[in-house]
Parts: structure tokens; sequence; C-alpha cells
């Protein structure tokens, strides 16, 4: 109990320092907010998730994020510990035999987008806007794929990681972001603009 009150004290005072009156137009521009291009390529995973349950992938009621209360923080701790703690993490070539396949966690056992889309349905189940939680896809530091829940909130895109128990601002962990799920629509996809990927490039050509 005393990590987590730590936790929630040092996650107060990060979303404190980001500045709560930030003008709405700020948002986009704001560091801790992930900022979006233009409509990109589904992953192939999810093309095929949406031919199975097109309910699931249809346009949506946009918020642009929510305000995070101290009981929506529950849910998102809730949620995230629930299933970090109570799924395996497991490959679809050994869950399925195939290399790609999204859905929900199956008998204890799940990929890391199974992870994703079982967090976003429970909190939609909560009450959250579909809209503020997208999946999202990103490069790890070892160039490996991988899937994690982006939530958009008022004090900044946290991200709900099944390789990670603490819920981090975007910018605190450690992956290169490349697309997410649109907000306008749960089946299509735009690109993510990381900017932390300029700096890098430019330190590295010196």
């Amino acid at each position: 109990m005393k990590k987590t009150n730590v936790f929630i004290s040092g996650l107060i005072a990060l979303f404190a320092s980001l500045g709560a009156s930030a003008p709405a137009n700020a948002v986009e521009t704001h560091a801790a907010f992930a900022s979006v291009g233009n409509q990109t390529s589904i992953p192939v995973g999810h093309a095929e998730y949406c031919v199975r349950l097109p309910h699931e992938c249809q346009p949506l009621e946009k918020v642009a994020n929510i305000a995070l209360t101290d009981a929506l923080w529950r849910d998102l701790q809730e949620v995230n510990n629930h299933y970090n703690t109570t799924i395996t993490a497991a490959s679809d070539r050994d869950i399925y035999g195939v290399d790609e396949f999204w859905t929900y966690p199956s008998r204890g056992y799940g990929d890391c987008e199974d992870f994703a889309l079982a967090k976003r349905a429970a909190l939609i189940e909560r009450g959250w806007p579909a809209s503020t939680l997208l999946i999202s896809v990103v490069m790890q530091p070892n160039g490996e794929g991988h899937a994690v829940l982006m939530v958009r909130t008022d004090r900044g895109d946290l991200i709900l990681d099944n390789q990670e128990s603490l819920i981090k601002v975007w910018t605190d962990t450690p992956y290169t972001f490349l697309k997410r799920q649109s907000q306008a629509h749960a089946g299509q996809w735009v690109d993510i603009l990381d900017a932390r990927d300029n700096i890098v490039t430019a330190t590295a050509g010196h």
C-alpha cells in the first residue's frame, strides 16, 4: 500500500507540473500529449479483427480527452493491474499457431494486443468514452514491435502496458510511438508524430 501511495503522489506531482488549466487548443502541442498526422495503414491483425468483429470498428463520438478524477484514476489502476496479474503473456504463435491474431485473452494467456483490447473493453464497460482509449503500435528499444493502450486524459496521454506495472505518461516510456487508432473511427489508424525521433536522429548525426 505504501508503494502505491508513493506512486500516486508522484503522478499527481507530475500532473501538476503539466498545468491543469492549459487551454484546449494547446493539448496537441504539449509534450504530454502525442500529436498525430494523417490516416495510415491498419495493422494486419487489427484489420482481420475488424472483419470478425465489425461492431468494434465503427465511427466514434469523439471526446478529445477525459478529465482524470480520483475515481477514474482508480479505474485505470484496477484494470491495468487486473490484466497484468491474471493474464500470462504469450505469443500468438504459441497460443494459436499463427504469427498474428488479435483477440481477447484466452484461457489465461494473451499477446500484447490482447492485453490492450481487454483493458480497452473493460474501461468502456466502466463508462469511459471509446475515443479516449486507443490501441497504439510502438517500437521497443530492441527494434521489436509492441502494442499498448493509450488513454487520452486532460493531464496527458497515459500508457497501459502489459510489460510495465506502472501507468506512465507516453513520453516516460522507452518506446518509439508509430501509430494508433483514430479518435474518430475505431477501425482507422493515424500516424503518431513522435518528435523524440527527430532529437535522436539529430544527435546521432554529430
